[in-house]
C-alpha cells in the first residue's frame, strides 16, 4: 500500500493511494477521494512523540561510480551523518538554492523507514525492522563541502533541501529493495540513471551497523546513499527523482530570498 500524508481543507491528513487519487483517512472524512492536484503533499512520515525525535542518517560515497565521479576512493566503511527533520519537504514542493552558489545538485536516493524498535540486529534479521520505503532527494551545495565528499551542518541540514515522498510504500509491497531502478530527470531530461543493487553497503548491513553503537526507534529513516550522474541545478529547474515501484519525487529549485 502506499501512504500519504497532506495538506487539505485546513488540515493534516493521513491518506492511501486509490484508483490514481488520495483517500483520506481522518475520521470525519474517511473514504473520501480527493485529486493529486489538491493538496499539499508533505513528508509521508507522521509526527513522532515530544520526547523521541525522529533520527535522520544518511550515507555519502555509497555507490563506487559516485564516489569516483567526484574523485574519491569508495569507504571502507559507511561515511554516515545526521539531518535534522526542518530539512523535509514535500513532493512538489520547492527547494531554495543559496545566492551566490556555483554548483547545487540533487541526489536520488532510497529511503528506508524504520518499523520497530532496532538495537543489535542482526543482518539477516534486519528486514524485519522496517516500516516501508520512500524516494529522497538529498540536495548537496558543493560550495559548502568540506574537500567535496565530508557533509557539513549547512549543506545537509539546510531548510528545504531533502524533498521526500511523495508515498511511504509498506515493506511488504517491495520484495526487494536492493533490485530497484533509480533515475532523475532535470527538465523532462534523464540525467541519473542508476540502480541499488550497485550500494556499497546495502540496507541489511547499514541497519546492522547502525544498530550496534545507537538505538533506532519507529519513524528513524537511513537515507542509502546515490549513483553518479549528477548535475548542476538552477533556480526554475524541475528535478524529478524517481525509483522503482516507489514514484516519482518533483521538485522545484527557486531563488533564496535573502
Amino acid at each position: 500500500m502506499k501512504h500519504a500524508r497532506i495538506a487539505w481543507a485546513g488540515g493534516i491528513h493521513d491518506a492511501v493511494e486509490a484508483d490514481g487519487q488520495l483517500e483520506l483517512l481522518t475520521p470525519a472524512f474517511k473514504g473520501r477521494r480527493v485529486g493529486f492536484d489538491e493538496v499539499v503533499w508533505l513528508p509521508p512520515l507522521a509526527p513522532m512523540p515530544a520526547h523521541r525525535p525522529r533520527t535522520i542518517l544518511a550515507l555519502g560515497l555509497n555507490y563506487a561510480d559516485h564516489a569516483k565521479e567526484l574523485a574519491f576512493k569508495a569507504p571502507e566503511e559507511p561515511l554516515a551523518f545526521v539531518k535534522g527533520e526542518a530539512s523535509l519537504t514535500g513532493h512538489r514542493g520547492f527547494t531554495v538554492r543559496p545566492a551566490g552558489v556555483s554548483y547545487m545538485h540533487y541526489e536520488c536516493e532510497l529511503a528506508v523507514v524504520i518499523g520497530q524498535t532496532a538495537r543489535k540486529v542482526k543482518r539477516a534479521d534486519a528486514y524485519d525492522f522496517i516500516a516501508g520505503y520512500t524516494v529522497a532527494n538529498d540536495y548537496a551545495i558543493r560550495d559548502y563541502l568540506e574537500n567535496w565528499y565530508r557533509p557539513n551542518l549547512r549543506v545537509k541540514n539546510r531548510d528545504t533541501c531533502t524533498p521526500i515522498g511523495p508515498w511511504l510504500v509498506d515493506a511488504a509491497d517491495v520484495p526487494d529493495p536492493m533490485n530497484l531502478a533509480l533515475q532523475t530527470t532535470v527538465n523532462g531530461q534523464v540525467t541519473q540513471s542508476g540502480h541499488t543493487r550497485d550500494m556499497i553497503f546495502d540496507v541489511p548491513f547499514l541497519i546492522e551497523y547502525f544498530s550496534r553503537f545507537m538505538t533506532l526507534q519507529p519513524g528513524d529513516l537511513i537515507l542509502t546513499g546515490t549513483p553518479d550522474g549528477v548535475v548542476d541545478c538552477q533556480p526554475g529547474d524541475v528535478i524529478v527523482t524517481q525509483i522503482e515501484g516507489l514514484g516519482a519525487l518533483e521538485n522545484t529549485i527557486a531563488h533564496a530570498c535573502e
